[in-house]
């Protein structure tokens, strides 16, 4: 099932002085199944928007249909439950939502909550314990207890536990070392080929080329534009004025044309650039 935002608008704190608004008629559909990076400068509207993906926050005027649900400013709370067992969202920094007594506890309590008995909970959390990486010899201990990376990852297995059908991320790998960055990474691609929805916030312009099939452009509360990647990294001019980086293989690749070796049609992922380089050294080109 697609997702669709109809002329949803935001504003915060309305009618009084500090009356600001968050989004402003933005409308857009987004195929099921897909890794889709959501991106723009800060104060963009990026956490606005993915707010409202599972209702945190509900529109002023518009309208969302997702997972079967329809989201207007009237909907009630009470309609909301069966939505958000199905559309999850971590936030940047996931572990400042921890609170239980041990490991198992926490990743559990997602599961428990939308009506798994405490068996079948046990069971989704040690096997998503396993997927983010860490150990089972950490299950009793306290999550407090564990560096903050280990952290990072408890609060993020508690989220994928009740294996939501839509996965909201907010910059979840933001702080992360290059390798714990990257085995995030690939796990949420995994879970998106798996048959889930992925929706990543990301200022790294990488993420976007190695995992995204889809891009949202936010600029100002406003959708700039909705297009695939490549369609995305063709315009450095354009980037730039919308303050917007590049990947690291495009950008190396514009330099390398600068200097009389241009790559048609431009690599957007370190891999492709690699085999590029190679294909011509070796007279492919």
């Amino acid at each position: 099932m697609s997702i669709k935002f109809k002329h949803v608008s935001y504003v915060y704190a309305p009618a009084t002085p500090f009356e600001q608004k968050g989004l402003d008629d933005v409308s857009f559909e987004l195929k099921e199944n897909q890794f889709i990076a959501l991106i723009g400068h800060t104060g963009s509207g990026k956490s606005t928007l993915m707010q409202h993906f599972n209702a945190l926050l509900q529109p002023s005027s518009g309208e969302i249909a997702l997972a079967g649900h329809r989201i207007t400013p009237t909907t009630k709370q009470r309609e909301l439950k069966t939505l958000r067992q199905q559309v999850s969202l971590v936030f940047q920094f996931p572990e400042a939502q921890l609170f239980e007594s041990t490991v198992l506890a926490d990743i559990a309590f997602g599961p428990k909550n939308f009506g798994y008995t405490d068996a079948e909970a046990k069971k989704l959390a040690l096997k998503w314990l396993e997927k983010v990486g860490l150990p089972k010899s950490i299950a009793n201990k306290s999550p407090f207890e564990l560096s903050g990376g280990q952290m990072r990852r408890v609060a993020i297995a508690g989220v994928m536990a009740y294996e939501p059908a839509i996965l909201c991320l907010d910059e979840p790998a933001a702080g992360l070392d290059p390798k714990g960055r990257r085995m995030m990474l690939e796990l949420f691609k995994a879970y998106q080929a798996s048959g889930h929805t992925v929706i990543l916030v990301t200022h790294n312009m990488d993420d976007v080329a190695d995992y995204a099939d889809d891009v949202l452009v936010m600029e100002h509360g406003r959708l700039l534009r909705h297009t695939t990647p490549s369609e995305i990294f063709k315009d450095r001019a354009w980037l730039l004025k919308h303050g917007l980086g590049q990947p690291a293989a495009s950008e190396f690749a514009a330099q390398l044309a600068e200097n009389g070796l241009p790559l048609v049609p431009q690599p957007l992922t370190l891999t492709t650039l690699t085999h590029r380089l190679v294909a011509h050294f070796k007279g492919g080109e």
